[in-house]
């Protein structure tokens, strides 16, 4: 098959879908591979890399487009992506359509064949496509979180992990899947006081013997939502629907009880945030602030460390893409139900039921559009 990896166009987005290394792969199962020139520069991935590994370098995304089966992305097409796509051509890559829909109704109109990273499976209903980006999304919040609490970034002005004499910062995060794990991994390792909030007595018991008393597990139905937000100085916002629109939590009035200069980060902003007065921003220009609240909503976190990022990502999707090429989506789909779960829009028809809720259209289920 004819793969194709334009470069990504959305702002400060440095990653790109395959390194050299998995192009190399794949022209050695017989498969042709363009990449757009300069695609993975920014990544630290040269024209020549690309070339030495087999790919045709093109100088353009419209013969990426025009000259490919399957088109290999990081993040979801803009507006001038979706144009080109021609139908029954595959798409391979991070939708997040929950949040999007006009990228959705775009989609639909180019009865292009749709794979979203973020809604394949695996047999026990873990996300493995999304969980390399939500590890470093984890990591980086806490990251971003402790710079945004500086004093010069309009934060309160505290150390993450105090200092002798000064206590260290509070910590919440809320949802303990691999975003509320990595993100305790940094806080813990910053000596932060780190409260982590789930739905799950289960999962709160797994990240307990991980981090031990490094962390207080919070069971989301018995504890006060309200009173660990006044006394935090950083939210991290972790929690995850799958394929759906990240649920509402923190209200704006809940903004109120906040300190002056607390952060909140949102790393749920791909599917809309978890809190009431996130809006996405960019790496540019990352942070806004709300009732005296720093909010840094950045919607493509693991774009500011686009070579780390590019690595974790292929490890996890080039076996779906080996198979996608070799078989086609309707054998590669068909003989697979966890990667069947990543086929969000399929010739015109929405084949994810949450997708199709939120926006009123018809679910049709996955396997009747492949059979």
């Amino acid at each position: 098959m004819k793969i194709g990896v334009p470069k990504e166009i959305k702002p400060q987005e440095n990653r790109i879908g395959l390194t050299p290394e998995s192009v190399k792969d794949l022209i050695s199962h017989g498969h042709e591979v363009l990449v757009e020139t300069n695609g993975g520069y920014e990544a630290g991935f040269e024209n020549e890399q690309y070339e030495t590994a087999g790919a045709r370098v093109v100088s353009n995304a419209e013969d990426i487009f025009n000259d490919s089966e399957i088109i290999v992305k990081v993040k979801e097409p803009l507006i001038n992506e979706v144009k080109m796509i021609k139908q029954d051509q595959i798409i391979f890559t991070y939708l997040h359509l929950a949040a999007a829909k006009e990228l959705t109704e775009g989609l639909i109109k180019s009865k292009g064949v749709c794979i979203a990273y973020e809604t394949v499976t695996d047999n026990n209903g873990r996300l493995p496509l999304l969980a390399p980006m939500s590890a470093v999304a984890g990591r980086m919040s806490v990251q971003a979180g402790a710079h945004c609490l500086e004093k010069n970034q309009k934060g309160r002005g505290v150390l993450l992990g105090g200092a002798p004499g000064g206590d260290p910062a509070d910590v919440v995060i809320l949802g303990g899947g691999v975003v509320g794990e990595n993100a305790a991994i940094i806080a813990t390792g910053m000596r932060a006081k780190v409260h982590v909030v789930d739905k799950s007595q289960e999962r709160l018991d797994q990240l307990t013997n991980i981090f031990g008393d490094k962390i207080i597990p919070e069971l989301s139905e018995k504890c006060s939502l309200d009173k660990l937000i006044s006394e935090c100085d950083l939210l991290v916002g972790g929690v995850l629907v799958p394929g759906a629109e990240a649920p509402k939590l923190i209200t704006k009035k809940m903004l109120k009880n906040m300190k002056r200069g607390s952060v909140i980060v949102d790393v749920a902003i791909d599917q809309g945030g978890c809190v009431e007065t996130s809006k996405p921003t960019t790496h540019a220009n990352p942070t806004y602030i709300v009732d005296d609240i720093v909010h840094y909503c950045v919607a493509n976190m693991p774009g500011g460390v686009p070579r780390t990022s590019t690595f974790a990502l292929n490890k996890a999707t080039l076996p779906f893409l080996r198979k996608l090429a070799k078989h086609g989506y309707v054998k590669a789909l068909g003989e697979d139900k966890n990667f069947l779960a990543g086929l969000n829009v399929c010739k015109g028809d929405v084949t994810y039921k949450a997708v199709a809720d939120i926006f009123g259209h018809s679910y049709v289920p996955p396997e009747k559009v492949i059979n």
